[in-house]
């Protein structure tokens, strides 16, 4: 059977307020939101529901704000442990120590992600002063506890020229997952400022980086996670089209409308966090089965990509919908870093 994923923000108490934050970033004054201890168990069993119903085995994505800061935190993994589902956390650093770490991995816990956004200064900007040595501090922490530190970075136009510097730093540090995605504009900035050709000269140089070290047998794996790399590899012809995929057919991408979906902390259920207008349903009132099939499927109309419905590449790549829906409102409008030209 096939995984599952859910992203499932427990809490949005943190204590860091991101500048490219997508929880504050329509409302820098918003309620500071949680879940009940009752109403993570009904959520938790509806996702375990939607399984039983799909045949799919459960993944969770456990997330805020800083999860550990909900007063139910462990309580939450207790009830992961007991039915033996595998979890990841999304969180902030400050709170972790070796103590802190050898319980996330006896309760199940495979990987923790932690965030980098730049080089010291720029990322302390973006998040807090202290923030870069400390995020870095904790990889080891993660490791001796036997729990994968994954390094996420998020790239706009502010960083993207420290991307490469940041790989070094990464690696230098033993990151055991090393992945960025691109900042998902919101209603006070429309663009990510990363012009086309410029976002394909960094994926070049960072292809560059990871061969030379994954040639010198270096630890940290390079997780190509946004789409665009696809078709990256597609010029460099790393990546071919199979001569027997079929037509119609989706075999890669965007997850969104395929094997993922977000809870947040008012029980609303997203198609992608990162997409701001995809609410679907309440994990409260609503049955995540139903969802699926009643109101995902407006996600799930590949032929009305506006750019991609038109590639070759479209059933493996589709680029972000996440930032084309940022910046133009629509979730199938043409990403804007994509630089190929469809005739």
């Amino acid at each position: 059977m096939e995984y599952f994923a859910f992203q499932w923000h427990i809490t949005d108490e943190c204590n860091q307020r991101c500048k490219h934050c997508y929880i504050f970033a329509e409302d820098a004054c918003k309620q500071l939101d949680a879940m009940t201890w009752p109403q993570m168990q009904d959520t938790f069993y509806n996702c375990l529901d939607f399984c039983e119903v799909y045949h799919r085995l459960p993944y969770f994505y456990i997330t805020g704000g800083d999860p550990i800061l909900h007063p139910s935190f462990w309580d939450l993994l207790g009830l992961m442990k007991e039915h033996h589902i595998p979890f990841t956390i999304l969180g902030n650093p400050f709170h972790l120590n070796d103590e802190v770490c050898r319980r996330l991995k006896e309760y199940g816990c495979e990987k923790y992600q932690l965030s980098l956004d730049g080089l010291r200064q720029t990322h302390d900007w973006f998040r807090k002063p202290g923030s870069f040595d400390c995020t870095l501090e904790k990889i080891a922490c993660l490791k001796r506890a036997g729990i994968r530190a994954v390094v996420m970075t998020t790239v706009s136009g502010t960083n993207i020229d420290e991307i490469p510097e940041l790989i070094d730093t990464v690696v230098a540090h033993k990151a055991d997952v090393f992945a960025f995605s691109r900042y998902c504009p919101t209603s006070e900035e429309k663009d990510v400022g990363i012009e086309p050709l410029r976002y394909r000269q960094l994926l070049a140089d960072c292809d560059r980086k990871f061969k030379a070290y994954e040639a010198a047998g270096c630890e940290t794996w390079f997780n190509k996670k946004d789409h665009l790399w696809t078709l990256y590899e597609y010029e460099t012809g790393e990546f071919r089209i199979p001569e027997n995929a079929q037509e119609g057919m989706i075999y890669g991408g965007c997850n969104c409308g395929n094997c993922h979906l977000t809870i947040l902390p008012t029980g609303d259920v997203y198609a992608c966090r990162r997409v701001q207008n995809s609410k679907v349903g309440n994990v409260f009132s609503d049955r995540l089965a139903d969802l699926w099939v009643c109101q995902m499927e407006q996600y799930r109309d590949y032929a009305r990509f506006e750019k991609c419905a038109k590639c070759e590449l479209q059933p493996w790549c589709r680029g972000c919908p996440a930032v084309a829906s940022g910046r133009d409102g629509s979730f199938y409008a043409a990403d804007p870093q994509c630089w190929k030209e469809i005739g």
